[in-house]
């Protein structure tokens, strides 16, 4: 199976998982705070080289009315600059009531603000790369 690498980009930081060679699941990796667009994709790349990721998916914010607004415009962009900087596929994910699930998981592992607020979107990006698993047949 091919490793993966899921994103929750934000403007101020990325939330990232990775998937198991298995592909029976994805993993927090990592929390990455925002610097500029460069530097992002110097990061990722990092995670990409050492976790041998072969595919990125990135979580879409859709409207709820599935519309794409301006924040899903941004994501896609950064989306293709990064495919284009790192020469690895990636691919989109609905990310609709991402947010309100991660915090749900949260709210039962009874976790407090802080420590809730250096993990939220490592969660995020756990669930947009499960979502994508469960989606899509992944082989190397």
């Amino acid at each position: 199976m091919a490793v993966l690498l899921g994103l929750d980009i934000g403007d101020v930081r990325i939330g990232v998982a990775v998937s198991d060679v298995l592909g029976s699941g994805a993993h927090p990796l990592c929390t990455l705070t925002r610097t500029n667009r460069q530097r992002d994709i110097i990061a990722i790349g990092d995670l990409v080289s050492i976790h041998n990721v072969e595919r990125i998916v990135i979580g879409l914010p859709i409207s709820l009315d599935g519309t794409i607004g301006t924040q899903a415009e941004k994501v896609q962009k950064f989306g293709a600059r990064l495919s284009e900087g790192l020469e690895v596929p990636v691919e989109f994910q609905d990310e609709r009531f991402t947010s309100s699930e991660a915090e749900e998981i949260l709210d039962r592992m009874e976790m407090n603000p802080k420590d809730r607020k250096k993990i939220i979107d490592q969660v995020s990006a756990v669930i947009i790369l499960d979502e994508y698993l469960r989606g899509n047949s992944v082989e190397e």
